[in-house]
């Protein structure tokens, strides 16, 4: 037994180390070929970076001699329609209501003239579609393809945080204590990305600092939530797909909003406000989970 503890524990330090090393090196290609983030190039090499975590989980597999045993790529639909059709509308529903609780501590934010949207149409050249039936649009993509428009970049982040990382780290720790650790490694792994403006910006108060915290609170938020799920059906695909709706329906909020808000607090679900209906899942979740620990099963 504690030849296999010791194993697990050279794989979780392999793991971490490659998925923070090689995603932050292809991270900082951006500021390196002088590159603006968010636009031209850079798209391409923050896709690419996304499959980070689940080539680390790869190579340490290799270098560990571990194989590829236990995975958690079967989707165990057996038995969970239940849990699928939440995991497939259900992130959604958390999209809209984050929106609306948003708006309704902020009114003075909410934009009915979709400022927003006009500007990222006409930039875009689809000056034919109005602003409403683009949000419309956007809208019916999220709900109809969200969880499976996204879904190759997400498995390479997913079978590395809920496919590896969780269950070695149950190995070791509680339930409760698992899903936080992969959060936190989760938010640092984002950590360039957020010194370069993803989700809020560079023009807050506390840059970069608080942005890195909230971007953590935040990861720790949605890894509970995946992990549940994850740990629910042994199976990491209903994490990616809650990954990718996230990612589809990610702009929404901020479609609605005017100009000049706190990037920390909202409307955007990575935001202290915006995330509050996530929060407040993942605490119900978080307390269900209870904590126990693993028996070492996997899928």
């Amino acid at each position: 037994m504690e030849n296999v503890k010791t194993s697990t524990k050279k794989r979780l330090i392999i793991f971490v180390a490659l998925t923070i090393v090689i995603g932050w090196i292809i991270f900082s290609l951006i500021p390196l070929l002088g590159l603006t983030y968010g636009k031209g190039l850079a798209i391409p090499i923050l896709a690419v970076a996304m499959f980070t975590p689940v080539l680390s989980s790869i190579l340490t597999r290799f270098i560990t001699k571990e194989g590829f045993q236990n995975m958690y790529l079967r989707p165990n639909f057996k038995g969970h329609i239940r849990v699928y059709l939440l995991v497939f509308f259900g992130p959604t529903i958390l999209l809209l209501l984050s929106g609306l609780v948003y708006f309704l501590i902020f009114p003075g934010t909410f934009d009915p003239e979709l400022t927003v949207l006009k500007t990222t149409i006409t930039s875009s050249g689809r000056a034919g579609i109005s602003a409403f039936n683009m949000l419309i649009l956007t809208l019916l993509t999220v709900i109809i393809i969200g969880p499976v428009i996204n879904i190759i970049p997400t498995l390479g982040e997913e079978l590395g945080w809920r496919g590896y990382l969780l269950p070695k780290l149950r190995e070791f720790f509680s339930d409760r204590t698992a899903l936080v650790i992969t959060g936190v490694i989760w938010g640092v792994w984002h950590i360039p990305v957020i010194v370069m403006g993803h989700n809020y910006g560079t023009d807050y108060m506390g840059y970069p600092w608080l942005g890195i915290l909230a971007m953590i609170v935040f990861c720790v938020v949605l890894g509970v939530i995946e992990g549940y799920v994850t740990i629910k059906l042994e199976s990491c695909i209903p994490a990616a797909m809650i990954h990718s709706t996230l990612n589809a329906g990610a702009a929404l909020p901020i479609y609605l909003a005017k100009s000049g808000y706190n990037t920390l607090l909202g409307p955007a679900i990575t935001g202290l406000v915006g995330g509050l209906p996530f929060t407040i899942l993942a605490v119900i979740l978080f307390i269900k989970v209870g904590n126990q620990w693993s028996k070492g099963k996997g899928a």
